[in-house]
């Protein structure tokens, strides 16, 4: 017995030592190849010790329906994506990736390790992917995976190794604070969606429209917040009725307020309603997303020399202090990849997969004109090799509309607490193709963690059967990473420096300026020639603000402000006594000091 024991522990000290090296070497270059490979290495012979014996939550059969042998074929056969095993390996066909997805699930039932399964999948098969990361979980895409006990033995029970991996990742920020800044022009947000983040009614939207329109037509160009507020003060009316005849003195603002009735009557009030909801966005730090240099779509779509598609990540924790910022930020990035993409029509894979993480988001409270942009863009992205899988915790989140666009569906655990969660158990179960041998509503209250209904399209479109599957264990970290860790891939990011300083071009607010600048300079040099200007050589009182006064000029001064004082002084005296009293002086007083302050005083 006791040598039994012996041996035991000698191949758990094995099995750490292996795991420790494995760890040094991914620590080492979190996304080297060679580190992924000594890793495997270190999880399959992690693996053989266990030999299946360890007895995890995640192999009992009520949790896991997998099998424990090994498929007799490859795990992800060419042009599919393994996600779990159920009665039969499930897997993702990359050519019907694009018709989109749904994962919903209560909080803590696993819907971010599916996401980061998915992910993945994707990359290894050569497609790009854009995820948000809520909560910092996913980042652990981007380094090695460890091959904790129960991710070998779940591996195992689904007939293969366990292999940690890397993937290539970039990324990024709207805040420009844990990745490279994401940038957009105010132009390139439109009305529509800039209206919904400043959450106007239709009066101001309209207002919004106008001046956009103005824009356009005056050939100014909409960046960031500057030139906005520019736009917006210019179509402001007229002050009063005597100026609106007379002009402000600066034609090109005249013929922008002018311009402004063709389109409509903009009162004040309305501009400044606008105004102050741009302030309140500004001090929640949404002037950083507007600006240049303005991200470019193809740096979404990049691949790696060994033809796995780069994730890029969205740091989003701070992002969700502004929901509608973050929502809207998703929404232009999907409506910029349906218009600036060709057509493809129905690729082998996906030329992009996009994760809405919290989608709820994107719906809530989104009037009937946005909510029809959005099924339409779902609806036809598809055509530019784009797929969208939308991440909630309840399908009662996503409109009909767009819940019918959504083929390939992951569905994990709901509780059924109140009648609202009742009526999603049935929304969820009535969704799926029914099968025979699966109460559906029953088993999705059920489901363990890591445990999810799925259903994925098939060779001909239409979706598979639903079955209970345990998903397998991601490859990456399962965790967030260290700041030095993402330091470090951050620094061999393909796109270092693209993004990261701001560029601030010449725009609406910096032509406006000019004019008013080109309006006043002429004031200027008319009022330093003739009698004023020679006078004011003499005394010094044309001068710039902060200039010295020359010998001469201070000994011109000294003089005058003595005559001016025994002549001014004099008639103040005078004028004095003819007043009498105290009022006299006090007037004479006056006289003086309006007088010196209006000449000498500078």
């Amino acid at each position: 017995m006791a040598k039994r024991a012996s041996k035991s522990g000698n191949e758990k000290s094995a099995a750490v030592s292996v795991e420790a090296d494995a760890s040094v070497a991914a620590a080492a270059d979190p996304q080297n190849t060679g580190a992924r490979t000594a890793a495997a290495k270190a999880a399959s012979k992690t693996a053989a010790k266990n030999g299946g014996r360890s007895k995890s939550a995640g192999s009992t059969a009520s949790s896991a329906p997998a099998s424990s042998a090994k498929s007799d074929g490859p795990l992800e056969p060419e042009g599919t994506i393994f996600v779990g095993q159920s009665v039969k390996p499930e897997r993702i066909l990359l050519r019907m990736a694009n018709r989109h997805g749904l994962a919903t699930g209560a909080t803590g039932t696993g819907k971010t390790v599916t996401l980061q399964v998915l992910a993945e999948g994707f990359s290894r098969a050569g497609v790009p992917v854009f995820a948000a990361d809520i909560k910092g979980d996913l980042s652990g895409i981007s380094v090695m995976g460890e091959p904790k006990p129960f991710l070998v033995e779940r591996a195992t029970s689904m007939g293969f190794d366990y292999q940690p991996d890397a993937f290539p990742t970039i990324f990024w920020d709207l805040f420009g604070e844990e990745g490279h800044p994401i940038r957009a022009t105010v132009s390139e947000m439109g009305p529509l969606l800039l209206a919904r983040l400043l959450d106007l009614n239709d009066v101001q939207e309209g207002a919004l429209n106008i001046a956009f329109r103005i824009a356009d037509d005056q050939g100014l160009a909409l960046l960031d917040f500057k030139d906005l507020r520019a736009i917006l003060d210019a179509i402001a009316p007229f002050g009063s009725k005597k100026e609106a005849e007379e002009g402000t003195g600066n034609p090109q603002l005249d013929e922008i307020k002018r311009a402004v009735a063709s389109y409509g009557n903009v009162t004040k009030q309305t501009v400044g309603t606008i105004q102050r909801a741009l302030l309140v966005l500004e001090n929640q730090g949404g002037e950083k997303f507007f600006g240049e240099p303005a991200l470019e779509l193809k740096d979404f779509m990049k691949t790696d020399r060994e033809g796995r598609g780069y994730v890029s990540i969205l740091a989003a924790d701070k992002l969700m202090a502004n929901p509608r910022l973050y929502a809207t930020f998703l929404l232009w990035l999907l409506s910029e990849l349906f218009e600036e993409l060709p057509e493809v029509g129905d690729p082998d894979k996906p030329k992009l997969v996009f994760f809405f993480d919290e989608a709820h988001l994107l719906f809530d409270e989104a009037p009937k004109a946005l909510l029809d942009k959005i099924e339409q863009v779902v609806r036809l992205v598809r055509s530019k090799g784009v797929g969208v899988y939308f991440v909630t915790q309840n399908p009662l989140d996503v409109p009909d509309k767009v819940l019918a666009q959504l083929g390939n569906r992951v569905q994990h655990a709901l509780r059924a607490f109140t009648p609202r969660d009742q009526k999603a158990v049935q929304t969820a179960a009535t969704t799926f193709r029914a099968n025979p041998k699966l109460d559906t509503a029953k088993v999705i209250m059920e489901l363990g963690k890591g445990e999810a209904l799925v259903s994925f399209l098939e060779e001909k479109g239409t979706p598979s059967i639903v079955e209970r599957c345990m998903i397998r264990p991601p490859s990456g970290r399962m965790g967030p990473i260290t700041p030095a860790e993402r330091a470090a891939i951050m620094a061999k990011s393909p796109v270092k420096g693209k993004y990261d300083t701001a560029i601030d071009s010449e725009s609406a607010y910096e032509k406006l300026s000019q004019r008013v600048a080109k309006e006043a300079a002429p004031t200027e040099q008319e009022d330093s020639g003739g009698i004023t200007g020679w006078i004011g050589s003499i005394f010094g009182t044309n001068r710039k603000r902060g200039e010295q006064l020359t010998t001469s000029q201070q000994v011109a001064r000294s003089v005058a402000r003595t005559v001016t004082t025994t002549v001014i002084g004099g008639v103040a005296a005078s004028i004095g006594k003819q007043i009498g009293g105290r009022a006299g002086a006090s007037v004479g007083r006056s006289i003086v000091r309006g007088t010196l302050g209006g000449i000498l005083r500078r």
